[in-house]
């Protein structure tokens, strides 16, 4: 029943999540930044095959034909056995999640499962997989290297394009406009994809993720918890990795203080910056989102802003770094357009979404809070949200303010609770602070992609998370 069960479920997900705030009522952004560069790869190549829709295999429980045909060749991928393909979440409107999934080389029958989800949103989860903590890394364009400190050394991971519209998943239908139909999307690719590995189904699962995914990630683990009581196929979620995630904007639009405290701005520009978040508050509380937009635009959004005007910065991720490197994003598109690349990872001449009908799709959900889904995983699953000390459009500061606003039974423990040093080896990696079943980390020298920044205090901090260990020596 599980594969079925999960084909009628998104037609009822809106009755069984209507406990809580409706995600669907929040108009939102306009412009207000991608929080990464959209990939322009919306080209068709060659001759590349056809899409891999694994689901047909499922349908008729062929499973190990499944694997067989998912199955990667690893030559063009430096020998690293992987696989990938698609799911179909929406038979009636063609709507496929393209997933990218790499054994643990260490013990796969008994290292945890994670799932990784790029933010945006509309942002492939591509980027995970090559540029912050996936197993290879493009060095140079279509130039491919083993990564020293990937998080699959111990863990295996699995990257989805989400949701259907992003890179390489598509849909001839609609494209969702709130977290609630995204939980939907993800729970349905979930169960094809511990049906597709059964002999995962116990392995402990963590779903991670960065920046968007701080809505995505609370969608899919909400959606989880209120469907496995039903479901024969139960995901053995344990808990929620969150970096520097945009998760409760009311919360999250306070930049002036922090940034003229950094130098970044004068007094000046931090009391008309502050006049602006004041604005899009009080407009998000009214529920006039459309004025709330421009006035979140205006301080740190897309284009010309007063934190743009005022530092002359175009890289918004790391402030010791005054300008984006947009090389990298480069090597991705051209690898992603190679046919031998496409054919190898059964994505055919599938055309790569560069996420921006995405982004516009959900530009209602953007200043809508996910809070009080968060409130109630907390008391189900352990929760870790870590911050890159160098970020600024999801700056620390903000994540403090998100935290201390939740209502959950470790909330007063919380703002008790003493602050730790993180070590890794002899070196301070960090700073923590745990209550109840939430850890939050400060990670130094690091912006909003802490992986790929620190990597080797990254895959010390998402181990010690899944097996349960302390940050503190």
């Amino acid at each position: 029943m599980g594969f079925k069960f999960a084909l009628l479920l998104s037609a009822l997900l809106t009755c069984t999540l209507s406990g809580r705030p409706s995600l669907s009522k929040f108009p939102g952004q306009s412009k207000f930044k991608n929080l990464y560069g959209p990939l322009d790869a919306n080209i068709r190549v060659g001759d590349a095959g056809e899409p891999l829709i694994v689901t047909e295999y499922l349908k008729e429980n062929k499973i190990q034909e499944a694997q067989a045909a998912a199955e990667v060749d690893p030559t063009l991928f430096a020998g690293i056995k992987s696989y990938s393909g698609y799911f179909n979440i929406d038979e009636a409107a063609d709507a496929n999640l393209f997933f990218w999934f790499f054994p643990s080389r260490s013990n796969y029958a008994e290292d945890p499962v994670l799932l990784w989800l790029q933010g945006g949103p509309g942002s492939t989860s591509m980027f995970g997989l090559f540029q912050i903590n996936g197993p290879i890394v493009l060095v140079e364009d279509n130039e491919l290297e083993i990564r020293n400190q990937s998080w699959f050394e111990s863990n295996s991971i699995l990257y989805i394009d989400q949701p259907a519209g992003t890179g390489f998943s598509f849909t001839n239908g609609e494209i969702v406009t709130n977290q609630t139909q995204i939980g939907a999307e993800l729970y349905i690719a979930l169960q094809q994809f511990f049906q597709l590995f059964p002999e995962l189904q116990s392995n402990d699962f963590f779903i991670t993720g960065e920046s968007y995914a701080g809505k995505f990630i609370p969608a899919i683990s909400y959606t989880i918890l209120k469907n496995n009581p039903y479901a024969e196929l139960k995901i053995n979620l344990k808990g929620l990795a969150i970096g520097n995630g945009w998760s409760s904007p009311i919360h999250q639009l306070r930049y002036s203080d922090y940034f003229l405290q950094l130098g970044l701005i004068d007094s000046n520009v931090r009391d008309e910056m502050l006049d602006l978040e004041e604005k899009a508050i009080v407009a998000i509380n009214k529920g006039n989102f459309t004025e709330a937009n421009i006035f979140m635009d205006a301080v740190i959004g897309g284009g010309i802003s007063k934190f743009t005007t005022a530092t002359d910065y175009s890289n918004i991720y790391n402030y010791l770094i005054e300008e984006y490197d947009s090389k990298p994003d480069v090597w991705l598109e051209n690898f992603l357009q190679r046919e031998d690349v496409r054919r190898a990872i059964h994505v055919g001449n599938t055309p790569f979404s560069n996420g921006n009908d995405v982004f516009d799709s959900l530009r209602d959900d953007n200043p809508q809070s996910v809070a009080p889904w968060v409130e109630e995983l907390l008391e189900n699953y352990r929760v870790l949200l870590f911050s890159g000390q160098l970020d600024l459009i999801v700056p620390y500061p903000s994540t403090v303010d998100y935290i201390k606003s939740l209502n959950f039974s470790g909330a007063v423990d919380y703002k008790k609770a003493s602050r730790s040093t993180w070590f890794v080896g002899n070196r301070i990696a960090g700073y923590s602070k745990s209550a109840g079943n939430l850890t939050e980390i400060l990670v130094r020298n690091a912006g909003h992609m802490v992986p790929a920044d620190q990597p080797e205090w990254g895959l010390d901090m998402i181990n010690r998370f899944v097996k349960n260990q302390p940050f503190t020596n």
